[in-house]
């Protein structure tokens, strides 16, 4: 507790050195507050399982779960490869697995001040996404947003361990977000999928990053199960890869670089 304190004090005060980044990428998340006008304005036709006002909540819901969920370790992880710097932190009596964790739950602190501020500018904006939430479904799609942080930062760093034999892991988290964007549910919720193509995605792990907490919090009818147990098959799957690329990886890295 004493050394998740430090990192997490550490980190919230060097994020808090470039608050004006912090606001720009805050904005760049902005993406499903411009796809909900567009679903909204479809949804007029009546031809949609959701109404314009559960479209809007829904996308002010994503737009909530990716500034909570976003993860950029891969690159971060690269660059350490590359450029030598992984050399330094396998000194510390800390696995980087939860160095890097400690800097992203202090960019999360740190970003949320921006976050509220685009929240409330929104339903100004847009009143029909104004609503108040049941407390079980709201606490549920809390704690699932949780969870899909956790996944998807475990699943980016699981990406990033193939730096060890390619330069490029990044290359591979790029496919990996062509099909988070498309599966999802970030440009549009699952029930508007065909069927055969809904049932496809929700055999990845891809639905559980934004799509479940999303609908939660939305106070859409959506069942917990399920898609918590695949949501925690696929954690497992990709700790259990985690931990294998580690420990062949350290053997193979030669710690070349700068």
């Amino acid at each position: 507790m004493r050394k998740a304190k430090t990192l997490l004090s550490v980190y919230l005060a060097y994020m808090l050195e470039y608050r004006a980044e912090l606001f720009l990428w805050a904005l760049a998340g902005t993406l499903p507050l411009i796809l909900m006008g567009v679903w909204v304005e479809a949804a007029q036709s009546g031809a949609f399982p959701l109404s314009p006002g559960e479209f809007a909540r829904y996308f002010l819901m994503v737009f909530l779960v990716r500034q909570a969920t976003v993860v950029w370790v891969v690159w971060e992880f690269e660059r350490d490869v590359v450029e030598g710097r992984l050399s330094f932190r396998l000194l510390r009596p800390l696995d980087p697995f939860l160095d890097h964790l400690a800097a992203h739950v202090a960019e999360r602190l740190a970003r949320l001040p921006f976050v509220l501020l685009l929240t409330l500018l929104f339903f100004l904006l847009f009143p029909e996404a104004r609503f108040v939430p049941e407390p079980l479904p709201f606490l549920l799609g809390l704690g699932l947003t949780v969870l899909a942080f956790l996944l998807r930062y475990l699943m980016q760093y699981t990406t990033a361990l193939l730096t060890f034999w390619s330069e490029r892991a990044t290359a591979v988290e790029e496919v990996f977000f062509l099909l988070y964007l498309f599966l999802s549910g970030t440009l549009a919720p699952l029930e508007v999928f065909p069927e055969p193509l809904r049932s496809l995605a929700l055999l990845t792990p891809f639905p559980y990053l934004v799509y479940l907490p999303a609908a939660f919090l939305a106070g859409q009818e959506v069942a917990l199960f399920p898609g918590l147990g695949v949501m925690l098959f696929w954690g497992g799957v990709f700790f259990l890869l985690w931990r294998l690329l580690w420990r062949l990886g350290l053997k193979h890295y030669a710690g070349h670089g700068a």
